[in-house]
């Protein structure tokens, strides 16, 4: 699973009268020139084979139809798989912000943190429960290398001590669960779970014998 870092920015401008542009400096606007050059980090900062993705989930700004806001808020996320290039993430998404910014004669304030490194599986330890997982539900059921941009931090434990996280599928198509994580209609299968303790105390039981 990816690396995991979240962003509070605010655009500071002037206000005023949406009659008369000219004399304020358009915090909807930048925001919004902001908002499309983030997007030049992935498409043009980032080597093309690897993996990255900005994110932004949460926009405020304005109250009222004709007036030009003075601030706008908004929120994002950064998601990576390389260490190095999680490192050179934060550098090059203010940089596109201090610029933007600058251009339009706007100010901004940013606060940046990085939650969870990327969530990295021991190759041993993923063969050995890839092993005890198809002796429950069939090899030709278990999939490897399956990767996703959202973040975990069962990725600190991984860091400390070699292991490896897996997932275990819920669908149910014919009990209509099959929304992904973050819908209003997500659920999920709960006969799954057993299918997950029982790896887990195979898995033990194995270990344990090793």
């Amino acid at each position: 699973m990816a690396g995991v870092h979240s962003f509070d920015l605010t655009i500071h401008g002037k206000g005023g009268h949406g009659a008369a542009p000219h004399q304020t400096i358009d915090s909807i606007v930048t925001a919004a020139q902001v908002i499309t050059n983030l997007q030049t980090i992935v498409s043009r900062n980032v080597d093309p084979l690897q993996t990255a993705v900005v994110t932004i989930g949460s926009l405020h700004g304005g109250s009222a139809f004709s007036v030009i806001a003075e601030s706008v808020a908004m929120k994002g996320t950064v998601r990576y798989f390389n260490p190095a290039l999680g490192k050179e993430l934060p550098q090059l998404l203010e940089r596109v912000v201090a610029g933007t910014t600058k251009s339009m004669g706007a100010r901004y304030s940013l606060n940046y943190e990085k939650l969870t490194p990327p969530t990295i599986n021991d190759s041993k330890w993923a063969e050995f429960i890839r092993d005890v997982a198809a002796e429950i539900v069939g090899s030709e059921n278990v999939i490897m290398d399956a990767r996703t941009m959202g973040g975990e931090d069962m990725s600190f434990f991984l860091n400390a001590v070699p292991g490896c996280f897996f997932f275990v599928g819920s669908r149910n198509e014919d009990r209509k669960l099959m929304y992904p994580h973050h819908s209003p209609k997500f659920d999920f299968d709960e006969a799954a779970m057993e299918i997950g303790v029982e790896i887990l105390c195979r898995a033990t039981d194995k270990y344990l014998a090793l």
